[in-house]
């Protein structure tokens, strides 16, 4: 089992660390493709199915029924965190080492050909073809994972990929310059010919900022519709983001609560962007 701590909820994060282990090699030649290759079926799968893999990798094995297909995956991804664990003791070289520690290396040098068995072997009906990386087909990923009333309202084919709100900014570099310098997006001008705009992205979201073209004063959504946000945002570790955003000088409007487990709402907090847009970030739970 995996003896580090990881978070609770974003699976990116875990990724990240697999990662820095990995691209400083002495590992398996195959070990980056690994990752790859699980990195790729988690992206494919419904955000439900991603939470119970971290509840897996955090030891929890009362998962519902509809895990049972996918479980092979959530093997693979411990495998390979107790696999880069070892590899981060290894590099650990003792100055003076005792016969306990030397003792200790040769065992764990030693499970590292078993945790390497399973790398970039098919899993869940895919094989990793690293010449051509295409993403799994989450329409080919068991029933069972997927939500029985999201497939009522849609399709087996996903043609909807994503969206992106469109606000509208005084001054478009001045209002990209704050999401990239306080809230880390990253922009990218589009000389679009029927709308000119600057797309923000950090992570999964994007947001389109389009410049006022008429004279009359800005006004956010939320002021003229009586709404509480122009924006709801759902996040994996909202004290985590939070904490970010403080340090970096974005305006708090509303803190996030402390923890409680009884609470029947959403664990939020709401900041104030340059034009004055409240923007709420929120920790959606997770359910089958």
């Amino acid at each position: 089992m995996p003896s580090n701590s990881y978070p609770e909820h974003d699976i990116n994060q875990v990724f990240d660390y697999l990662s820095s282990v990995l691209v400083h090699g002495d590992t398996a030649e195959n070990a980056l493709d690994e990752l790859t290759f699980v990195n790729r079926l988690f992206s494919a799968l419904p955000a439900e199915a991603v939470e119970y893999g971290m509840q897996f990798l955090h030891g929890n094995r009362d998962l519902p029924e509809a895990c049972n297909e996918i479980m092979p995956l959530y093997i693979r991804f411990v495998n390979l965190i107790e696999y880069c664990e070892t590899i981060e003791k290894l590099r650990e070289i003792p100055s003076d080492p005792t016969t306990e520690q030397i003792m200790e290396r040769i065992k764990m040098n030693g499970s590292l050909d078993e945790l390497e068995k399973p790398f970039c072997k098919p899993l869940l009906g895919f094989a990793f073809n690293k010449e051509i990386p295409e993403k799994v087909d989450p329409s080919s990923l068991p029933e069972e994972t997927k939500d029985p009333d999201q497939e009522k309202k849609g399709t087996g084919l996903h043609l909807m990929n994503s969206c992106a709100p469109v606000f509208v900014c005084k001054d478009l570099v001045q209002t990209a310059c704050f999401y990239e310098t306080y809230l880390g997006f990253e922009s990218v001008h589009l000389d679009d010919e029927s709308m000119p705009h600057i797309r923000l992205s950090r992570d999964n979201i994007e947001i389109i900022l389009v410049e006022k073209k008429t004279n009359n004063d800005l006004v956010p959504m939320r002021e003229i519709y009586g709404i509480p946000y122009d924006l709801y945002i759902y996040v994996s570790e909202p004290m985590l983001l939070q904490n970010e955003l403080i340090n970096a000088g974005v305006t708090i409007v509303k803190p996030l609560a402390e923890f409680n487990a009884s609470s029947t709402t959403n664990r939020e907090f709401v900041i104030e962007d340059l034009d004055g847009r409240h923007i709420c970030f929120s920790q959606r739970e997770f359910s089958i």
